[in-house]
């Protein structure tokens, strides 16, 4: 039987937004102010955390975490996006699609496990508050990191490797704007009924699960806040977690807004833009999310720049 080796194929060409004749100026500007907002906003929450030791504690730690992967998630796959619209130059190379998939997986993966160790995190703080100190220490918020960066890391390997030996004989041109798992499934020549049926479980394990748990965690946390009588204190036990519910709802909605939307005729276009939101948009708003509706973060924020207007 004919085969054709990936040894042959030096690139790939990502037509995911060629059906725009014009806006290419706006759509880079657009990206341009994204990128460079999702890594200025992620890196300064990160040294702040880092700076103030008043927030050292589980949820920022964890906040640490989601910051580093959403740099990672961001620059895996706008910067070529950048680079095709001001250039018009399509093409990918073979090594840098799998480096892209490889680094895109990984980031996706990290930040559904991260928000599931912030949800337990937000759960263990309302519904057992007694207990939080000697649960959420540092012997078990690291080894949660650890996990999230390890399994993620090997787990995208792994999928990164099955999907470099795949044949892509028939067509190299793929119809969105990255090299994602399912893009490149699709595009492939090869039998990929086990990768197939591999992407199933994946669902399962890195989203229904982690999800699941965080919608669990909630109930119970939502419970136990009704549970309150005071209503300064109740308003309290929720706000401290209006901020992570934010960034759960704009991590899984367009997720779930990808699965539930029907075809039509401009599905592929719309799925797209809706994917666009999902990579750049999401992790640009995260970082705002955390210091505008989060008092500890604008306290700390407001102190470090008074301390460095009067050392100047």
């Amino acid at each position: 039987m004919y085969s054709c080796e990936n040894g042959t194929i030096t690139d790939f060409n990502i037509l995911g937004f060629s059906y725009f004749n014009t806006g290419h100026i706006s759509l880079s500007v657009g990206i341009i102010i994204m990128y460079l907002l999702t890594i200025v906003g992620n890196l300064v929450i990160t040294m702040v955390i880092g700076l103030v030791p008043k927030l050292h504690t589980p949820m920022y730690f964890f906040l640490c975490n989601l910051a580093i992967s959403d740099v990672i998630y961001v620059s895996s796959s706008l910067p070529k996006l950048l680079s095709i619209t001001i250039t018009q130059d399509n093409r990918i190379s073979f090594a840098g699609c799998i480096s892209q998939l490889y680094f895109f997986t990984f980031s996706v993966g990290c930040d559904a496990l991260v928000l599931t160790s912030m949800a337990g995190d937000r759960y263990v703080a309302i519904c057992r508050p007694l207990q939080y100190t000697l649960i959420m220490n540092r012997r078990v918020c690291g080894p949660m990191s650890v996990f999230c960066w390890i399994v993620t890391a090997g787990n995208s390997l792994l999928l990164t490797l099955l999907t470099s030996v795949l044949d892509f004989c028939n067509s190299h041109e793929i119809s969105y704007f990255l090299c994602d798992l399912k893009t490149m499934i699709d595009l492939s020549s090869s039998d990929t009924t086990s990768m197939e049926i591999i992407m199933k479980i994946e669902d399962i394990v890195f989203a229904f699960v982690p999800f699941s748990l965080t919608v669990a965690s909630y109930v119970q946390i939502i419970s136990t806040i009704l549970k309150i009588r005071s209503s300064e204190t109740r308003l309290k036990a929720f706000s401290s977690c209006t901020s992570h519910l934010t960034t759960v709802i704009l991590f899984y909605g367009p997720v779930l807004i990808l699965y539930m939307k029907p075809e039509s005729e401009y599905s592929k276009e719309q799925d797209n833009l809706i994917s666009l939101l999902y990579v750049a948009v999401v992790p640009m708003l995260n970082p705002f999310v955390y210091s505008l509706r989060n008092k500890d973060v604008l306290d700390a924020v407001r102190k470090l720049i008074a301390k460095n207007i009067v050392c100047t």
